[in-house]
């Protein structure tokens, strides 16, 4: 089923995959505000979807994403000062942070295919994701001090929470390009593959979690989020939490009977 959202975000749910095509190749899927609002819309609506187990978001062109559209933006700063009120940056509260909460909120996995340069709030876009298929002629830029700016687009907690402290600082401070190659050995890329093989191979990895245990998929991100910022004992606490939930679940009987028939469990993502 395709449910095109608007031209510049493509989505479409086929076999429990919502797959979300962000969709400006002439400006790099750069992010103005109509692709941003359509973004953030699509995300909820794959949030909300209960026949979308997986989800994967992706491009078209040759970029993943360059970030926000500056010619936009310095409309936006123009006016802001001949008003003299108004906040230019508004889009980080009214765009960004919707968009990734709805990421790491989603209570199914995440899948993006990068194909391309990652830079900006495209960078934070990819790290708001659960698992990351990248192509080896993509890049990652932090870009935000390029442009006088600091991090949005939860960058400056999942950057150090994937590479640590340091190095995060490091490209944050010094923004500059970055190989699929070095982005790999750094630890933010889950699967390098060459560049013709992208389309394919996100997909696969995409399909594969949308036909697992959705229920235990969900624990799993909200128990990582969780201990992220809470002590062991808490830690421990939510896990009993979540794992009684797990344990109720449709599939998980599932998956306990196929393994006693020595068979493949078939989840139903219940």
């Amino acid at each position: 089923m395709a449910d095109q959202v608007t031209d510049c975000v493509l989505h479409e749910v086929s076999d429990g995959l919502a797959t979300i095509t962000l969709n400006r190749p002439d400006a790099r899927n750069a992010l103005n505000t109509e692709i941003k609002v359509a973004l953030r819309d699509a995300l909820r609506s794959a949030a909300a979807d209960s026949a979308v187990r997986a989800v994967l978001l992706t491009a078209t062109g040759p970029a993943f994403c360059v970030g926000q559209d500056l010619k936009e933006h310095l409309g936006k700063l123009t006016e802001a000062r001949e008003s003299g009120s108004g906040n230019a940056l508004s889009t980080v509260k009214e765009h960004y942070n919707p968009i990734v909460r709805a990421l790491t909120e989603m209570p199914k996995p995440v899948v993006a295919g990068v194909n391309g340069v990652a830079a900006g709030a495209g960078f934070g876009l990819a790290l708001a994701c659960d698992y990351r298929v990248v192509a080896d002629t993509a890049a990652f830029n932090t870009s935000f001090a390029g442009v006088a700016l600091t991090a949005d687009s939860g960058v400056s907690w999942t950057l150090p929470r994937l590479i640590g402290q340091s190095r995060a600082a490091d490209l944050l401070l010094f923004p500059r390009s970055i190989s699929a190659q070095d982005a790999s050995e750094l630890g933010i890329v889950n699967r390098l593959v060459p560049a013709a093989d992208l389309a394919a191979e996100a997909t696969a990895v995409a399909r594969a979690l949308a036909s697992g245990p959705t229920v235990a998929y969900a624990a799993l991100k909200e128990s990582l989020a969780y201990s992220a910022a809470h002590t062991l004992q808490e830690a421990l606490e939510k896990e009993d939490e979540l794992q009684t939930k797990a344990g109720i679940s449709e599939d998980h009987a599932i998956a306990v009977q196929a393994f006693l028939d020595k068979e493949r469990p078939k989840y139903v993502g219940r």
